[in-house]
């Protein structure tokens, strides 16, 4: 039985595909220029079949891309087989999962807009079984734990070597939210108020008074690469979740974000809000 594509495989692919059409290449030109075939060029730029990172390099060079794009596209030719920590339950998730998943994993930065929960990479426990017990879709306890747990095991790219920087704009019904308890959303705030000291995270509350905002599209999130081009787009929508990677939309979303930053509290006076609503509860 052949083994399963890769997110990472799938991730190069659509990779290579970018940087060639923003070279104007033709396939058939780009294989001449690296010595294969217009066959081989074309394979590189789908989901399925090895890849030679040597071969990644040369068309990388030849499309004229940044470094910092070229060693990202290498990186993921030489990783294309490996399989992530989530592996081996891979089959049981959503398609968009495996793939955030792995854009998570090899993200620099992570810009998060949250107007309805708190974002899930800074979810306490009790926290997140409280979002999924409220969810329509009925799931049984056996479901629900392997849910929460794979959200708590996300969680640990906050604590790695290299950590990715996460920026968080939370609008203040967030804070104000009661999910779970008021004992479950004292302990969710005080988390907040704890992770928000981390040198890698920067946490704000966009507050009511600022009325309507630029983000009336609901929540989403920028996972960021090493470079701006390599940039995606992550929206979870109530009937599933989509990648936005083309510039107008980049732009767009990095647009949005800036204005809700500079609409947000600063870090000191968003705590300062967290604490008051903490200790009302």
């Amino acid at each position: 039985m052949p083994s399963r594509v890769t997110t990472r495989r799938r991730q190069l692919g659509v990779m290579m595909r970018k940087f060639r059409a923003q070279s104007g290449m033709t396939l058939e030109e780009a294989g001449r220029l690296v010595g294969v075939s217009k066959a081989t060029v074309s394979r590189y730029e789908t989901q399925e079949g090895p890849v030679r990172w040597l071969v990644v390099d040369a068309l990388c060079r030849h499309y004229g891309v940044t470094d910092a794009e070229r060693e990202a596209a290498v990186r993921l030719a030489k990783d294309a087989k490996r399989q992530g920590w989530w592996d081996p339950i891979a089959d049981k998730l959503p398609e968009t999962m495996n793939l955030l998943l792995t854009l998570e994993d090899e993200a620099v930065r992570e810009d998060h807009f949250a107007c309805l929960y708190v974002p899930g990479l800074l979810q306490t426990r009790r926290y997140t079984e409280a979002v999924q017990h409220a969810s329509e879709m009925r799931l049984t306890e056996e479901e629900i734990e392997r849910l929460v747990d794979l959200r708590m095991r996300r969680q640990e790219i906050l604590t790695r070597d290299r950590p990715p920087h996460l920026w968080a704009v939370l609008d203040e019904s967030v804070v104000r939210r009661v999910v779970g308890s008021p004992e479950v959303m004292r302990e969710q705030l005080g988390h907040l108020l704890e992770v928000g000291k981390s040198p890698n995270i920067t946490l704000q509350v966009l507050p009511f008074a600022k009325g309507a905002h630029s983000a009336a599209l609901g929540s989403f999130v920028i996972i960021g690469g090493a470079e701006p081009s390599l940039d995606v787009v992550y929206v979870d929508i109530h009937v599933g979740s989509i990648f936005l990677e083309k510039e107008e939309e980049l732009d767009r979303y990095r647009l949005a974000f800036d204005y809700l930053r500079a609409q947000a509290l600063d870090m000191a006076a968003s705590a300062d809000l967290i604490e008051r609503v903490r200790e009302e509860m």
